[in-house]
């Protein structure tokens, strides 16, 4: 993983609109370390085109924020091929295997990948080809994405942190207010979906929450 990987506070985009792309840029420029960019409606070209948007806006808001697209290994080849600024895909289960993700992307591409269970993130690390980071969860039951999975809570994390040299990042329907009791389970970081897509100002949400992760350091 590359040193400058900040997880501490990630967001997942939901919408294809213009309000999904100025979220996102305001929440780079209020420090998110990673913008993936979820978009289950769109295919193909119509993909292409909106993760461009997105990579762009969210470079000149902020340009150190990493950008990954979710689950089309394919349209993030295309995209850094084309030079935008896209850094690489996160990955769920049922979609492309890391090593082959990562021989499409290049070595220096960032790849995550969601898990949930003790046995996926094992399996995560098997035979060397661990991704740069592990996206775990529910942390709680969410509306956004039915894992089918259970809850994992406070206390499911640390079993997973200690299973994995890649760093953990909690998602789940996550508040800023869950972010000091989850910070001292080892974890990396908090990827959030609604608390900062749905807010009256993102830029808040994410400065609360990088706070409290600076909080429970100090």
């Amino acid at each position: 993983m590359s040193a400058d990987l900040d997880l501490r506070v990630y967001l997942v985009t939901s919408g294809i609109d213009d309000r999904t792309v100025e979220v996102a840029a305001r929440a780079a420029a209020a420090g998110v370390g990673i913008v993936q960019v979820r978009a289950k409606d769109l295919r193909g070209d119509a993909l292409f085109a909106f993760v461009a948007r997105v990579a762009e806006a969210v470079a000149t808001a902020a340009p150190g924020t990493t950008l990954l697209v979710d689950d089309d290994v394919e349209v993030a080849r295309r995209a850094r091929a084309e030079g935008l600024p896209v850094h690489g895909v996160h990955l769920g289960q049922d979609d492309l295997p890391v090593v082959l993700a990562r021989e499409a992307l290049g070595p220096d591409a960032i790849i995550g990948l969601t898990t949930g269970t003790l046995d996926l993130v094992r399996d995560s690390v098997a035979h060397g080809l661990s991704p740069d980071y592990i996206g775990a969860g529910p942390f709680r039951t969410t509306p956004t994405k039915d894992s089918g999975r259970p809850p994992l809570g406070v206390e499911g994390y640390p079993p997973l942190v200690a299973a994995t040299p890649a760093p953990v990042v909690a998602i789940g329907d996550i508040t800023p207010a869950d972010v000091p009791a989850l910070s001292r389970t080892g974890i990396a970081g908090v990827a959030m979906v609604r608390a900062i897509m749905t807010a009256e100002d993102p830029a808040a949400v994410v400065r609360e929450a990088l706070a409290a992760w600076e909080g429970v350091r100090a």
